[in-house]
């Protein structure tokens, strides 16, 4: 490789990484389309959240059921 080739491979490996892609909303509906997003992906948060409790809780009642049938027959 020539002199100038090795400067610029040397100089471009210094260089910071490009800012890269920007994600930020270009308009007003994407901006509120994010907001909703967002909120939309909280609620889901919330009631997955309720649906593992309210499975918990009939497992739960399944076996306190199971076991109080056991210590009737012994």
């Amino acid at each position: 490789m020539r002199d100038k080739e090795i400067r610029d491979a040397v100089s471009k490996a210094r260089r910071p990484p490009s800012p890269g892609v920007d994600l930020s909303p270009a308009s007003t509906f994407d901006a509120l389309l994010d907001q909703r997003i967002r909120e939309l992906e909280r609620h889901v948060g919330e009631l997955k959240a309720r649906v593992n409790g309210l499975l918990f809780l009939v497992v739960g009642a399944v076996i306190a059921q199971i076991v109080l049938g056991l210590l009737r027959q012994g």
